[in-house]
Parts: structure tokens; sequence; C-alpha cells
């Protein structure tokens, strides 16, 4: 699998930690002693950003014999990857790529215990990762969602169209059908997704011609109401289930009726943990 980020977005992550050099290890003159380096999993965990934390030693210096890809499923003390190079080398890209590994498979291991939650009582269902990732980190994000077996919600606001009520505060009595046609003509190729918090009002917005009901913070007890009576429809419209959503109830939404699931827990996992050993390595010849 390739790195998700480019050479130079490696090289500005090590420059965040290391901008002048490695102090301690240059005070010690040990930097081109011959060193190796393994990681391996201390907890149980769904692997995610591994080639980047190659990648990344890579860039300082290290070469990298790469044991498990992004998206394994890893017991405790599975090998990750072995590097070998000069301590300098080493010591340098350590924590950066240990502490990679460790936040997004944290997101990839929650996202893995959603999905299988959900297809266990329901194998059609989707679970969809909202975009309310740390800014700035959108694209390890996406590729930690993925490694856990889960999809994208949307990956920003320039390529879907989904209305919040807060858009139609400023619509003022323009009807459903009227802002579902407007939107039709500007976005021809485009989905028509819109946030709805009752049934009464999904009902409205299925009639008026959206494709997609998401159901904020809908009890199931309401998904089952909402399924139920879209059922009969010809055009029925997809119902995604959001607000609140994770491994513990997620079960009961799928059983419920919805096709989606959408949920940002996986970005609040606590990281998974990686151990990291570094110790000399004789010279070969």
């Amino acid at each position: 699998m390739p790195t998700i980020a480019s050479r130079a977005e490696l090289e500005a992550l090590l420059l965040d930690d290391v901008p002048y050099g490695d102090l301690t290890t240059d005070a010690l003159g040990i930097g081109v002693a011959p060193g190796s380096m393994q990681f391996t999993a201390r907890d149980p965990m769904i692997l995610a950003l591994a080639e980047d934390a190659a990648a990344i030693i890579e860039v300082a210096g290290g070469r990298v014999d790469l044991h498990a890809g992004s998206g394994s499923a890893l017991d405790r003390g599975s090998p990750i990857l072995t590097a070998h190079g000069s301590a300098a080398a080493l010591l340098r890209s350590w924590k950066v790529a240990q502490t990679l590994i460790e936040i997004w498979s944290g997101v990839a291991t929650d996202a893995r215990a959603i999905v299988d939650a959900a297809t266990a009582v329901a194998p059609w269902v989707v679970v969809a990762c909202t975009r309310k990732n740390t800014p700035g980190t959108k694209h390890f994000a996406v590729a930690a969602v993925k490694a856990g077996g889960a999809v994208m919600h949307r990956l920003g606001l320039s390529e879907t169209v989904l209305v919040f009520p807060e858009h139609r505060a400023f619509l003022g009595d323009e009807p459903l059908a009227a802002v579902a046609a407007r939107l039709r003509r500007a976005a021809p190729e485009k989905r028509l997704v819109i946030e709805i918090t009752t049934v009464e009002a999904a009902l409205a917005a299925a009639e008026a011609g959206f494709d997609v009901i998401q159901a904020e913070k809908f009890a199931p007890t309401e998904i089952v109401s909402l399924a139920a009576q879209l059922s009969t429809m010809q055009h029925r419209p997809i119902i995604a289930a959001a607000g609140g959503i994770n491994a513990g109830n997620v079960a009961v939404y799928a059983q419920a009726g919805a096709d989606v699931v959408v949920t940002s827990s996986p970005y609040l996992a606590k990281p998974r943990d990686v151990q990291v050993r570094i110790g000399p390595r004789a010279t070969e010849g």
C-alpha cells in the first residue's frame, strides 16, 4: 500500500519534531553508531499508517522492513516493522513514526469495531465517518477510516450537497420541493441530502424529492417508524442515522432500518500502544 503523505509532508513532520538537530544524540556523540529498531503491537489493533511511518524512518535515513500493512488485525506482540540505520536516523524518526501509528490505529480500531457491530446484525449497512477530524489531518483520517473498513461520509463541503437546518434558516418559507428542484438544476450529478430532526419532517423531505434523509439524533424507534413509512415510496430515499452513534449502540440503529450509520466516534478513540525497542547493531564484515 502506498503512503498517504508526500515526501515533503513527511519531511515537514520530522522538521516539526527535530527543527535544529537532535541535541541529546549529538551531545552524546553516538549518531554514527549502527543500530536497529523494532515496532511491535502492545495492544490488539487494526493497524493504520504503517507505510507512512516506515517512510518517515526512511526519510530520516533508515532502512525498513515492513511486517504488516495498514488494515491488518494485529494481536498483542505482533511485529509491525524493523528498521536499521545509524543511531541518529533511528532516534530522529522514532517518536514521529510511533505516534503516527498509535493515533491513527486507534481510529482504525474503533472504526472496525463499529463496522463489525453493525454488520453482525445487518450485513448491508454502511458505516460512514464524518469530516469532524482534527483540522489539517484529513488525509490521515481518511486512511485510518478506510483501514478500519468504514467509508467517509463526506470529505468536505466541495463535493457533496447536504442541506442543514442552518442553511434553511436563510431560505425563509421556500417549499422543500422548490429547494430540491433548485439544487438539482445547480448540481445535476449530485445526490441531495438533507438533515432532519423529526419523522414528520423526514417524510416531507422524502416527498420533496431528496435522495438521502440524514436522521439527526433519532431514537431507534423513530428510525423503525421512518423506514416503515418510506417503504411504500416508489423512489425511497436512503436513511442515514446520525448523532451519538458508536460501537455500543450502532447495532440497534442497523436493526432499526438505517441504510447508513454516520459517526464521529473513531476520531475520539484511545491511541493503540506500540512498543519500540532500539539498540546497537553489530557492524557487518
